[in-house]
């Protein structure tokens, strides 16, 4: 641990003291112009924030610290074996901005191996929560219970120094990531195996421990999971998880605390809560075709039924995207790599070729192209994961890498309470009266 502590301090003392000189020579330029329309459509496109791990690109998708999901797939370490990329590796690249050698990675899993125990009262909490609640909801109150182990907490009651503050968020990060998939295979097991519950493999790498915890042990199914894990493991900064550990992290509220707010967030059906959407609207149209393989025109006329209804085709269209979101290419591949022949997954490839179209026809809607959502589902099916009410979990469990690497930073560059000017309808239209300005603190 002390090797990452130490190459994470060396790093952050030297971007903090060129943030300081910049913002010293340039901290009065103006980076973004507001609009009242962005004011009140969610903000979207003001620039107003700074996330050192990953930056999504409208045209290319995400890149972590430059580099893109192909890249990366490229150059990070596999475990023996394998051909995807190691979830370690990737939280290594994010943390230190510097790719990660086999090495590097052992480390991070030998660190979460040992703090991967979970205290007892954690799983007592769960099992008081009735068996019928929502995974996601399960995995928030776990997460909740957890934060009595929380260093920052601890040693911010203390009396502890600003400039420990990364350390010791450093310290929770480390833990959390740890206990994440051991929670979240409890409440797997729990909820929709009886209770029969999987010991870890302290032997596993960290996602394939995971999916060892959760009863799949096949090494394709944890290879998808390190799939999985990298590719939705960050998003920059603006996307309701990310955004909301960030701005509950810069009360000072410890990683367990901001996290618990990000997975909230995560919960929502505009945000995490879409992939489980796309499994639903895609059995309800076989449901009501009476088909596991519908044909493209028989897709076709149920996405304009949809549509007509008010409703939206799940899992396409993206806030910031402008072409097909890298992450699902990269599962589309996988999916055609080990289950070429799947019906689910050859519908997911169907609807890959006629939503677009249609919705192009619309003239209304900016990226009429699949995200991450559209395809993960059909990935967990095939391997007998059914239950897409879990698949926010998985999400989760892969987002704390970024978020909880980013809240480190946010605390070693000092940032501080994140607290944005609001105004109310009544003093807008009294500037656009011209009655004076608004924007002032």
């Amino acid at each position: 641990m002390d090797l990452l502590k130490n190459s994470f301090k060396a790093k952050a003392d030297k971007i903090g003291a060129e943030i300081k000189e910049m913002l010293k020579e340039h901290g009065n330029k103006k980076i973004g112009e507001v609009t009242l329309s962005q004011a009140y459509q969610g903000m979207r496109g003001i620039t107003g924030l700074v996330t050192e791990t990953s930056l999504l690109d409208a045209k290319e998708g995400i890149r972590f610290r430059g580099y893109t999901i192909p890249e990366l797939q490229v150059k990070l370490p596999k475990a023996p074996g394998g051909a995807e990329p190691l979830p370690e590796g990737l939280f290594h690249l994010m943390l230190l901005d510097e790719l990660p050698t086999e090495q590097d990675v052992n480390h991070i899993t030998s660190v979460w191996q040992r703090r991967s125990h979970v205290p007892k009262h954690v799983f007592d909490t769960i099992e008081a929560i009735p068996i019928k609640t929502h995974p996601m909801t399960q995995f928030v109150i776990a997460i909740m219970a957890l934060q009595t182990e929380s260093s920052f907490a601890k040693r911010y009651a203390a009396g502890m120094s600003k400039k420990d503050y990364w350390e010791a968020s450093l310290e929770d990060t480390m833990d959390l990531i740890a206990r994440l998939p051991r929670v979240a295979a409890y409440i797997y097991r729990r909820k929709y195996k009886n209770g029969d519950h999987i010991q870890p493999n302290g032997l596993l790498d960290w996602s394939g421990n995971f999916a060892h915890m959760m009863g799949y042990d096949s090494e394709e199914f944890k290879e998808l999971m390190r799939l999985y894990m990298t590719i939705h493991a960050d998003h920059e900064g603006g996307n309701v998880s990310a955004h909301a550990t960030h701005l509950v992290g810069s009360a000072l509220s410890d990683p367990y605390l901001a996290f618990a707010a990000g997975m909230n967030g995560l919960a929502g059906p505009l945000h995490g809560l879409a992939n489980q959407e796309v499994i639903k609207w895609i059995y309800e149209m076989q449901e009501k075709l009476g088909t596991d393989l519908p044909s493209k025109e028989q897709i076709a006329q149920y996405v304009q039924d949809t549509i007509t209804g008010g409703k939206v085709v799940p899992g396409y269209g993206h806030a910031v995207l402008r072409k097909t979101d890298p992450r699902f290419t990269a599962q589309m591949e996988f999916g055609k790599k080990h289950m070429p022949d799947d019906k689910l997954c050859q519908t997911i490839w169907n609807i890959y070729e006629v939503v677009p179209p249609i919705l192009q026809s619309l003239g209304k809607i900016k990226n009429p192209w699949p995200n991450v959502d559209a395809h993960s589902g059909a990935l967990l099916v095939q391997f007998g994961m059914v239950e897409y009410e879990f698949y926010t979990v998985l999400f989760g469990v892969s987002r704390s890498l970024g978020v909880l690497a980013s809240l480190c930073w946010d605390r070693a560059l000092s940032f501080p309470l994140e607290r944005p000017k609001s105004v109310t309808t009544d003093s807008v239209k009294s500037w656009l009266e011209g009655k004076g300005e608004i924007w002032g603190d």
